[in-house]
């Protein structure tokens, strides 16, 4: 059998061909993104659509790293002039102007190689095209699909498909065949490779995966259905089964379920509350904010023991003890006792110091215990979880491929029982999909198409490497911007102006440097080849770190500057750049040279460690000269939202005052570097403490179309709730300071 596993990962370190890596349930695709940081050598980040698709892959969510409102994206730069916007749709040019990047997310994605995408049934075509987009911009590269980063899609669109809501169907189907990730007009001249994985762990049943590979290519026979059929069972007898879920297909089942067992039980209720620290929104809430349990409760674990494997993500249990904050449970089959621990779930964001390096940054966590009341699940929040034993109940099914969803969750087909006999007419795979994985899953081809790839990955290696063009590009962009004048250190030319001579210098000698590599490429001579680019890239290196030493001296001089924030910033995207090239010229022989010999062995963190050690000396060597202290090459990580000013002032109390200096929230966003989200929720807080009146940063129709979406939800319902059924019309901050001022009426 062939690893495919080894396949994918020899296309992401080999090539710049964007990969859909793919495979029925539980052949490992999890586990291959979860080891990815080891099996690469390229600078990538991860994003899902959602925020629990997102703590699960150890990333963030789309919408937050590439600052994307909840709406749909057309992929016109001109809209009709005709057209009625209502804020719920934009395109290139509203993207660009009405939610910019600043300049911190922007350094993040000009920083990456690979970008990774989980969970991508759920990813809509609009949606990746917005992503294409700003990639392009940030990049400053709109000849490439995604500014030239390669892209990895992990997921199975056999599973539950994009949400597409009534009204926006005729609006992209204008755009779009379907609203599958792979119809985006970025993925049109840049096709996939499609590589699926075909080694099952969940399951060893034949019988039951032959069933399960029918459901998904729409094969399933008579025989499949009276096999699932045989499970059936009445419902006296379902009530006598025990350490079992339920898996339905509603939200509102799956909670009637679960509050009427646990209003049945007699025993006192206990309620654990979660500890939450800095920025952790609402909507990625791994489990609840208050967990309700009592003896007897029936619960399921939503996370991997990864120390003493004693459970799995969805691993049942029944709580036998509870006393003060220690709770015991019985785990479900081996009935062995276990002491719940609380687990910490962290919210990240991406940033990038000094240059290019890339860093996660914990920005806030919750900690809770890792489980959830397990009578009843949806199937759609079943993804990704195992069960040793389920009650499938899809009488009701409503989605492409949630029957198929439903039965992969189990391990066997004797852990099976179905509440309602599965009819063939319930189960469906959309047939744009069968059509798709039938076009692109070519196994055979992969190898033929690995070597192509890794031809054309090395020529642009070499043409990308050897090129200082787009640097002094966005060099003479920046000085239009800036007007040096009031810029320039004394008895010197600007620095603008030496870096841009300096690179210009080398143009010609570099164009024909390029020329000699790619015709010893295309001529096979490949020791010739390597020879050259040892000599070559000593010579661009030393170049390089000219020019950065240029460059730092005067970023440091000009800290010591007032109203230079936006000078700085714009420095620091040269230092990037820079930073950036002299990392691709340091690798370039070492990578090109373990792709032609074939080798699996990339070992770049020497190199890393070399350049940050020839940094830190070098600034260093421009401290003493300038006579300023220098900050170090990785700044400690700080609680953000914890700051306090040198005359105490918190993070709060900044963005009040500034409020009330009359700055709109936007302004504020932008003065501090900060999320708009985060503004509002200072201002929810202080509606909360009745330090403000809501109305000094809401509209009271705002307030008032809040307010009454929030009186016809009950008592104690969530911001989560009114989010959505004011279908994401207003960020978190609002609704929590509209909840916070009826509260306060009352």
């Amino acid at each position: 059998m062939e690893d495919y596993l080894a396949t994918a990962s020899q296309f992401i370190n080999t090539t710049s061909s964007h990969i859909f890596l793919t495979g029925k349930a539980g052949t490992g695709k999890t586990t291959f993104l979860k080891n990815l940081s080891k099996l690469t050598h390229k600078a990538h980040i991860v994003v899902a659509p959602t925020g629990i698709a997102a703590l699960n892959a150890g990333g963030v969510t789309i919408h937050s790293q590439f600052l994307l409102p909840p709406v749909t994206f057309l992929p016109d730069r001109f809209l009709p002039e005709d057209f009625s916007e209502n804020g719920r749709v934009i395109n290139q040019n509203t993207l660009a102007r009405k939610h910019p990047l600043n300049s911190a997310r922007k350094q993040v994605l000009r920083s990456i190689d690979l970008l990774v995408i989980d969970e991508v049934s759920m990813l809509r075509s609009d949606l990746l095209d917005a992503i294409d987009y700003r990639m392009k911009a940030a990049r400053g590269n709109f000849r490439q699909s995604f500014g030239g980063a390669q892209v990895l899609f992990i997921g199975d669109l056999f599973q539950l498909p994009p949400i597409v809501k009534n009204e926006e169907k005729d609006l992209l189907s204008k755009y779009y065949k379907s609203a599958w990730f792979y119809e985006a007009k970025a993925l049109q001249d840049d096709p996939l490779i499609y590589i699926e994985l075909d080694k099952i762990f969940r399951q060893s049943d034949n019988t039951f995966i032959s069933i399960l590979n029918n459901l998904r290519n729409n094969e399933t026979t008579v025989e499949d259905i009276e096999s699932l059929n045989l499970h059936y069972q009445p419902e006296d007898e379902i009530r006598k089964l025990n350490e079992i879920i339920t898996l339905t297909t509603h939200n509102y089942k799956a909670d009637e379920i679960n509050l009427r067992e646990l209003k049945n039980l007699t025993a006192k209720s206990y309620f654990f509350d979660a500890h939450l620290e800095g920025d952790f929104p609402e909507s990625m809430y791994p489990v609840q904010l208050s967990l309700e349990l009592k003896v007897g409760t029936q619960i399921m674990f939503v996370r991997n023991d990864n120390e003493g494997k004693m459970y799995f993500n969805g691993k049942l249990a029944t709580i036998t003890e509870i006393s003060g904050d220690a709770i015991w449970v019985e785990l479900a089959e081996s009935h062995t006792r276990y002491q719940l621990k609380r687990e910490r779930w962290e919210n990240k964001k991406y940033s990038t110091h000094d240059g290019s390096e890339l860093h996660e940054e914990v920005i806030g966590a919750f900690e809770q215990y890792p489980v959830k009341l397990a009578w009843a699940i949806t199937v759609h929040k079943s993804q990704g979880l195992t069960f040793d034993k389920a009650i499938i109940d899809v009488g009701q099914a409503f989605a492409d491929g949630q029957v198929y969803v439903a039965l992969s969750r189990l391990r066997s087909l004797h852990g099976l029982v179905l509440r309602t006999k599965i009819n063939s007419s319930a189960i469906s795979t959309d047939a744009q999909v069968v059509s798709f994985v039938k076009n692109n899953h070519h196994p055979s081809q992969l190898n033929g198409l690995m070597k192509e790839r890794q031809r054309y990955f090395i020529k642009q290696l070499l043409e990308k490497t050897f090129d200082f063009t787009s640097i002094v590009k966005d060099i003479r962009y920046i000085q239009k911007e800036n007007p040096e004048d009031g810029f320039t250190e004394k008895s010197m030319k600007p620095i603008l102006t030496q870096l841009i001579e300096q690179l210009e210098a080398e143009q010609t000698n570099t164009e024909k440097f390029r020329r000699q590599l790619i015709e010893l490429l295309e001529g096979n001579k490949q020791e010739s080849l390597l020879e050259r680019i040892r000599k070559g890239s000593e010579y661009y290196k030393n170049h390089l770190w000219l020019n950065l030493k240029l460059l730092l001296h005067h970023i440091e001089v000009m800290k010591n500057q007032k109203r230079v924030k936006t000078y700085l910033n714009h420095l620091a995207d040269i230092d990037q750049s820079l930073t950036k090239k002299l990392e691709e010229v340091d690798k370039s022989v070492y990578l090109i040279e373990a792709i032609l010999n074939n080798s699996e062995k990339f070992e770049f963190v020497s190199l890393a460690q070399n350049r940050i050690s020839e940094r830190n000396k070098l600034l260093a060597d421009i401290k003493k000269e300038v006579g300023n202290q220098i900050p170090p090459v990785i700044k400690p990580k700080t609680k953000k939202g914890k700051t306090k000013t040198a005359d105490g002032k918190s993070t709060f109390d900044i963005t009040l005052e500034l409020l009330k200096s009359g700055m709109t929230v936007e302004l504020i966003a932008k003065e501090r570097d900060l999320a708009v989200g985060t503004i509002e929720s200072h201002l929810a807080k202080a509606v909360a403490e009745d330090k403000l009146s809501i109305f000094e940063f809401m509209s009271k129709e705002s307030v008032d179309t809040i307010g009454n979406a929030l009186a016809e939800l009950p008592e104690n319902a969530t911001s989560k709730e009114l989010y959505d059924i004011l279908k994401g019309k207003f960020g978190y901050g609002h609704l929590r300071a509209v909840m916070a001022h009826k509260r306060s009426e009352k």
